[in-house]
């Protein structure tokens, strides 16, 4: 598993060569949009927001005029390429570069969204486990987690595919951009968590995982 130093020296590298990845991330991503409630959206953070044309699609298409943006980024490539991406939205969306640490300097019950595209799988599970109880707690009561991430095949070809892929991983993860499958059911307890959406797709034999989930008022 790549460390937090690898994992900026790696997306300072890729940089824009990022939004080829929208090819096999692109449906997922968009279910997630479907089932985000994004329109009724206030205020939205997001960890990693890679070239930020997920987060110029949210500004420009989904989320009210008045709605605020906040995104905490490792790689100062991809900070410089959002910023020049989101420039007309500049007043309410700001981006920040971080040194990787997962607690997360916000105020709690801060945000009614909480978006992680494709970063998940780059954690190891105590950091993804501390990471949800973060968005857990930034999020408002009624407030929606939104994460998409790498996952285990589902259909043959995908399983092939990811079997590769593991064997990539294991020898080089850098190869693999640090990404692994994982599974978010595992980590998104219904204890603390409603399910309002769960599903899985393929594309070009990658599968991808979608889950939303709700804090709920009891649990603030």
């Amino acid at each position: 598993m790549l460390t937090r130093e690898q994992v900026r020296s790696f997306y300072n590298r890729f940089g824009k060569k990022q939004d080829w990845q929208r090819l096999y991330e692109g449906s997922a991503v968009r279910d997630l949009i479907a089932h985000g409630a994004f329109e009724k959206a206030h205020a939205v953070f997001e960890l990693g927001c890679g070239t930020g044309w997920f987060a110029k699609k949210l500004l420009g298409q989904y989320l009210p005029e008045s709605a605020t943006y906040l995104c905490f980024e490792l790689s100062t490539t991809m900070v410089t390429l959002t910023k020049k991406r989101l420039v007309e939205y500049d007043a309410r969306a700001h981006i920040k570069l971080t040194d990787g640490s997962l607690k997360l300097r916000l105020q709690d019950s801060q945000y009614d969204r909480f978006i992680s595209n494709y970063v998940l799988d780059l954690l190891p599970p105590e950091d993804i486990q501390a990471l949800l109880e973060e968005a857990h707690r930034i999020l408002m009561p009624g407030g929606l987690l939104c994460v998409v991430s790498l996952t285990h095949g589902i259909t043959r070809f995908s399983r092939i595919v990811i079997w590769l892929w593991k064997r990539v991983y294991a020898l080089r993860p850098e190869l693999a951009g640090g990404c692994r499958p994982l599974n978010l059911v595992d980590f998104v307890s219904e204890r603390k968590w409603h399910w309002v959406h769960h599903n899985l797709f393929v594309t070009f034999g990658i599968p991808s995982e979608v889950v939303v989930a709700r804090k709920e008022s009891s649990l603030a």
